[in-house]
């Protein structure tokens, strides 16, 4: 038995969002702050610059979890390797080299609270159903998942979506039923979301953050020939065809600080 006081019932302490066993509590001001530092803290919280953190009720579904994203947990609560044989591992450790994601990422069951670290990047809640059943995401936003989502690892249609667009060779693909959650650069208002039906969306640079599997996504120059790429300035662009949806991003990735 616990009772947890002074945590996401702070008045400071908001919670933004809600999905599933997910909860996204974001600080609205930091208050751990040094004489030398309130000034920048404070214009910080103006600017939206603030703490947020990923809550997870494991009553309501078990989690699979980044590497090294846990914080504390309280209760009924234990971490596994999710590793189910020396095949399921030797599968995970290829999947892992390759797109560049970690290896293992712990899963945790039972019924009580799980709180992942502080990040100042945006935590957005999403829902697999609504991508169709299977979403791909751009490297290094995956924070975690419901545990009955499978990964999977999607090679590129070419390797020129590789070499040339500025993209890993693989990328990360949950599929199945369940609620999952992404470190943005980019606040979930300011997405763009973009839904093709037999359609396509090309892109100078890499800011869609996520798109469905049923898209195919290559690399082609801007133009139907290498002196209209040239004039256009353009070169090559991102390109997704087919039907299905995309968030991006309206400006591109920050620098990391």
């Amino acid at each position: 038995m616990y009772k947890i006081s002074n945590f996401t019932d702070n008045d400071d302490v908001t919670i933004v969002s809600s999905l599933g066993g997910f909860q996204v509590i974001e600080y609205k001001r930091d208050l751990s702050v040094s004489p030398s530092s309130a000034i920048t803290a404070y214009y910080s919280a103006e600017m939206n610059i603030r703490k947020r953190q990923l809550v997870c009720n494991l009553k309501e579904a078990q989690v699979t979890v980044q590497a090294g994203a846990m914080q504390w947990m309280l209760g009924n609560v234990n971490a596994t390797t999710g590793i189910k044989g020396v095949g399921d591992f030797i599968g995970k450790a290829i999947r892992g080299k390759a797109s560049g994601e970690s290896v293992i990422k712990p899963e945790y069951v039972g019924d009580g609270i799980l709180v992942l670290e502080p990040t100042y990047k945006y935590l957005i809640l999403m829902d697999v159903a609504d991508w169709g059943g299977s979403v791909i995401l751009d490297d290094g936003l995956f924070l975690a998942c419901d545990s009955r989502l499978k990964h999977k690892t999607v090679m590129r249609n070419n390797l020129s979506s590789a070499i040339a667009g500025s993209e890993g060779l693989f990328n990360l693909s949950l599929n199945g039923e369940g609620v999952f959650c992404i470190e943005s650069d980019c606040p979930k208002e300011e997405l763009i979301e973009i839904t093709l039906e037999n359609d396509v969306l090309k892109v100078d640079g890499n800011y869609v953050i996520a798109w469905s599997s049923s898209l195919e996504f290559t690399v082609e120059r801007s133009g139907k020939s290498l002196i209209g790429s040239a004039a256009s300035g353009e070169g090559l662009v991102n390109v997704y065809r087919g039907s299905g949806k995309l968030l991006m991003m309206p400006t591109a990735k920050m620098p990391n600080i």
